[in-house]
């Protein structure tokens, strides 16, 4: 069953040290378009965070946005060898360029770096192998219940509007024969009409005739419309993304009722073809939100 590209989903994971928060929503879009927001101390997940949405949504403009919060106090701890670089560095500086003043606490604490969580990395070692995967495939998995749900939605409106264009084309089918016959007829009178007191070539006639009715005949694109319906109504019922297919067929259907219309005569052909290019029309809105 196809699946709409509109979505939302949360997700969250709980540990000693994080709770990870995972807020995602999906819109639709030509292509696969992965917004992320991480925070710095996630940002090298970012490829898995990627990889791992990807497999879940295949087509739309994802937005995903991730938190990280400390759930318990963190101890930290000096980074001597590099407070010590900095203290020589501005010693250095001091010396060299000839500056006055004191290097005070509050210079050192504000360089970076310098005092460091002693259980930041250990903590966040263990959120990105187990917890950030939970928590982005319980938001995924929200995501995919939503689009599939909607996507039911869709497609049982596209299959009414199949059922619609379907009605038409047996009108269009059911007079067609009778249009050409009643072509050639018009084209006797015309003809007779017009020459009464002229001898008339049969054959030459006749051949007029074959060439009005071989310019009239829409059998072709009938069925050619039929097989993209029972394409349409397949891709419907696939378990693959078939958005762009269906795009692909609604270009070719509506090319097909573009030429019955243009080649109709009869009144009921003409409304039936009008009523076929507007429910295609139809389709085409729909489909834009399919993945």
């Amino acid at each position: 069953m196809i699946k709409s590209m509109t979505g939302f989903g949360r997700g969250t994971y709980q540990s000693e040290e994080f709770t990870i928060g995972v807020v995602t929503s999906t819109v639709n879009h030509r292509f696969t378009d992965i917004q992320l927001r991480l925070p710095e101390e996630l940002a090298a997940a970012e490829p898995q965070v990627r990889a791992l949405v990807q497999s879940y949504c295949q087509r739309g403009r994802i937005n995903v946005t991730v938190t990280v919060e400390q759930t318990r106090d963190i101890a930290y701890e000096l980074n001597r060898p590099m407070i010590r670089g900095y203290l020589a560095a501005l010693d250095m500086m001091k010396n060299e360029f000839a500056i006055s003043g004191e290097i005070d606490i509050n210079t050192i604490a504000s360089l970076p770096n310098v005092i460091q969580s002693v259980a930041n990395l250990s903590g966040l070692e263990e959120a990105l192998s187990s917890g950030l995967e939970a928590a982005f495939k319980q938001a995924l998995q929200a995501v995919v219940e939503m689009r599939t749900v909607e996507g039911r939605g869709i497609a049982r409106e596209m299959a009414e509007r199949l059922d619609v264009i379907e009605k038409n084309l047996s009108i269009i089918e059911r007079d067609a024969r009778a249009g050409v016959e009643l072509a050639r007829e018009r084209l006797q009178r015309r003809v007779h009409d017009l020459a009464a007191d002229v001898n008339i070539d049969e054959s030459r006639l006749a051949q007029e005739v074959v060439l009005l009715a071989q310019r009239a005949d829409i059998s072709e694109e009938i069925s050619r419309l039929k097989s993209h319906i029972e394409q349409y109504r397949s891709i419907l019922e696939s378990e693959e993304p078939g958005g762009r297919k269906l795009e692909f067929l609604l270009q070719e259907m509506n090319r097909e009722g573009t030429t019955i219309q243009a080649k109709s005569s009869g009144l009921a052909i003409s409304k039936a073809a009008i009523e076929i290019r507007t429910e295609i029309e139809k389709l085409r809105e729909q489909v834009q939100n399919v993945e």
